[in-house]
C-alpha cells in the first residue's frame, strides 16, 4: 500500500513532528518521508481531509464480539471493520463467546479469523475453564497461541485461593491476570448503583462497596504473590484511592475505566432505558470526578469502550431481566474528546498498548504506519446512523460528541469512512 497523507497535523509527543502540519509519505506500509511538502511523482493515492490530524493508532483493551456462538450480536469481521472506522488499529478481545475462549485452539481460531484485517486482534483468554471460576484454564498454552491476558469477562473470581494461584502461576511466563472488581455476595441481584436513584426507582442496588471489597482483596493477594494484575473497568472514587495506594507500594497493577462511566450517572437510569444497564453500573457525579482525576494523575492507566454488543432480545425487555452492556467503539473518540484536550484524549487512546503486548510505533521515518486519522473539532449528535455494529445497544444515542474519525492506516492497509 502506497499513500500520501497531505497537510496532516501530527499529535504524537514521541514524534519529532509533534504539533506540526506536514505531509506523510507511506510506501509498502512504512513511513518513508515526513516533510512540509512532498511531491507525488508516482501518482500515489492522496488523503486530504478537513482539519486532518494523525496520531499513533488507537488501542482498546476490552472489546467483546459475539463470534463464535453469538454471531447475531456481532461477527469478528464486522466487529473489526467497526473498530477500524472508529479509529482503532488494535483491540484486545474478550473470551465471552460460546464456547468460551479457554484453550490453545480457541485462541488460534480467533487469530486466524482476523489475520488479514487492518486491525490487529489480540485475544484475551479465559482465566478459568469455561469462565466458571472453578479451576484455572490452560494459561500457558493460550499464551503460546497468542493470548495477551486472562480474564473471565465480568465474572468475578469468588475463590481468593484461585486468584492467588493464578497470579503465582502466570508470573512464571509474565502473564497478565485480570480480575473483575465485584464481590458477588455483596452485589447480589443489584441491577444499578445502590443510591438514592435505585430506591426511588424500586430497583435492586449494586453498592460501591462490592467493587471496593474485591479490589482490596485482590491487591492484598497481589502484594503476597508479587504477580501482575490488571483491574478492568473500575467505577468508584474509593477504587481510585485503593489503586493509588497500591501503586505507591510499587505493586505491579494497572486498571482501566469504561468511557461511559466517565459521562453518565445513575440518574440516566430514570427512564428504565436498558442501554444504560451496564456492569459495573453507572455511579454518581462524585465518582465521575474522581475517575477523571485518576486519569489525569495517572492512577488509572487506560480507558476502554468496553464495547459489548447485545442483540435486541437481550435489551428490549424489563430492566431487571435485560443483559448488561453497551456498544462503545463508534462513540469512544467523540465522547473522550468532549471531556479532555485532544492531547490527553490521544494519550488515553494509546496508553494501554504496552501492558497488553502491543508495540507503540511513533510517527517517524522508517517505522511501520500504524495511524489513526481524525478531525478533533467536528461536533455532532450521535445517532443510529453512526452505529456500525450489528447490535444497536448504545447509550450514547442522542448525545452531543466532539470529533470525527476519518479512518486508519495499519497493517499495510488503508480504511476510510
Amino acid at each position: 500500500m502506497n499513500v500520501l497523507v497531505k497537510s496532516a497535523t501530527i499529535v504524537d509527543p514521541k514524534s519529532d513532528f509533534h504539533n506540526q502540519t506536514v505531509d506523510i509519505l507511506i510506501e509498502k506500509g512504512t513511513i518513508s518521508q515526513i516533510s512540509k511538502r512532498i511531491q507525488n511523482p508516482k501518482n500515489y493515492k492522496e488523503i486530504r481531509q478537513d482539519n486532518l490530524h494523525v496520531s499513533q493508532g488507537w488501542f482498546d483493551s476490552s472489546v467483546s464480539f459475539g463470534e463464535p456462538g453469538f454471531e447475531e450480536r456481532e461477527t469478528i469481521e464486522n466487529g473489526l471493520t467497526t473498530a477500524s472506522k472508529s479509529g482503532f488499529t488494535s483491540v484486545a478481545v474478550n473470551a465471552n463467546t460460546n464456547p468460551v475462549i479457554d484453550s490453545y485452539a480457541d485462541i488460534s481460531l480467533l487469530k486466524s479469523k482476523a489475520e488479514k484485517h487492518a486491525v490487529s486482534l489480540s485475544p484475551i483468554g479465559a482465566l478459568t475453564k469455561n469462565s466458571k471460576g472453578q479451576e484455572l484454564a490452560e494459561l500457558y498454552d493460550m499464551t503460546s497461541a497468542g493470548a495477551v491476558a486472562f480474564y473471565d469477562y465480568q465474572h468475578p473470581i469468588a475463590n481468593p485461593n484461585l486468584m492467588k494461584l493464578a497470579l503465582q502461576y502466570a508470573s512464571n511466563f509474565d502473564g497478565l491476570v485480570c480480575s473483575f472488581p465485584q464481590e458477588s455476595k455483596i452485589s447480589g441481584l443489584g441491577v444499578m448503583n445502590e443510591h438514592v436513584m435505585s430506591t426511588s426507582l424500586g430497583l435492586k442496588g449494586n453498592p460501591a462497596l462490592a467493587e471496593e471489597l474485591q479490589i482490596a482483596r485482590d491487591l492484598f493477594i497481589l502484594e503476597y504473590t508479587e504477580g501482575k494484575l490488571h483491574i478492568p473497568t473500575i467505577s468508584t472514587a474509593k477504587s481510585v484511592e485503593l489503586i493509588k495506594a497500591a501503586k505507591q507500594k510499587n505493586l505491579d497493577v494497572t486498571c482501566s475505566v469504561a468511557i461511559h462511566n466517565l459521562i453518565f450517572t445513575d440518574q440516566h437510569v430514570n427512564t428504565f432505558d436498558t442501554n444504560f444497564k451496564v456492569l459495573p453500573p453507572l455511579r454518581t457525579q462524585n465518582d465521575i470526578e474522581a475517575l477523571i482525576n485518576g486519569l489525569k494523575d495517572g492512577t488509572i492507566d487506560m480507558v476502554t469502550s468496553d464495547h459489548n454488543p447485545i442483540d435486541i432480545e437481550g435489551k428490549k425487555i424489563e430492566f431487571d431481566h435485560a443483559k448488561y452492556g453497551t456498544i462503545g467503539l463508534e462513540s469512544a473518540f467523540g465522547a473522550l474528546n468532549s471531556i479532555f484536550t485532544i492531547k490527553k484524549t490521544i494519550e488515553l487512546l494509546t496508553k494501554g498498548k504496552a501492558r497488553f503486548g502491543f508495540k507503540n510505533s511513533p510517527i517517524a521515518v522508517g517505522n511501520s504506519a500504524d495511524l489513526s486519522l481524525f478531525n478533533p473539532n467536528t461536533a455532532y449528535t450521535f445517532s443510529k446512523e453512526n452505529i456500525l455494529s450489528t447490535s444497536k445497544n448504545s447509550m450514547f444515542e442522542g448525545r452531543e460528541l466532539k470529533g470525527q474519525v476519518y479512518g486508519i492506516i495499519a497493517n499495510n492497509q488503508l480504511i476510510l469512512n
